[in-house]
């Protein structure tokens, strides 16, 4: 199994609500655990063999959650992705998240980082105010322009 493809796998853990799992195979061992926000993963090769894994299936739509109700949500404003990627909450995993829920943020300001392709990009906010809402978990994949945070502007 590639590093590429045991990536994906993770995503499609870490999108599917599943708390824990463990593939083993000929090739390989390998046991993926979701604790929090925080993710291990353990993976043991074995001595090669003739591939007889049959690809993973592929990723189910994630159900939308739908949003709690809130004042006046019509007068807040969107930061949203500025490309498909991976978004993180944090510089690295030991350091703390960029921006919390109830945070007064600048314009220009670094609210996280999304991951592309290798490359790490810091998301700076377009717009100055507090945070109301993060709409993505950590370590999930986005898209171009969804939504990522919900800002009270007048906050």
């Amino acid at each position: 199994m590639k590093a590429k493809e045991i990536q994906e796998l993770i995503d499609f853990i870490s999108n599917s609500g599943l708390a824990e799992v463990k593939i083993e195979t000929d090739e390989l061992k390998l046991s993926i655990k979701k604790n929090s926000e925080i993710q291990t993963v353990k993976a043991v090769e074995a001595a090669p063999v003739a591939p007889s894994v049959a690809p993973a299936p592929a990723a189910a739509p994630a159900a939308e959650t739908p949003a709690a109700p809130a004042a006046d949500t019509s007068s807040y404003v969107e930061i949203k992705s500025p490309m498909i990627g991976t978004f993180y909450t944090t510089p690295n995993p030991d350091s703390d998240a960029f921006v919390h829920v109830g945070d007064t943020i600048k314009s220009g300001q670094t609210v996280c980082i999304i991951e592309a392709m290798k490359l790490f990009n810091e998301i700076e906010s377009e717009v100055s105010g507090k945070i109301v809402k993060i709409l993505v978990e950590n370590a999930s994949p986005v898209e171009y322009d969804q939504p990522l945070f919900l800002v009270d502007p007048a906050g």
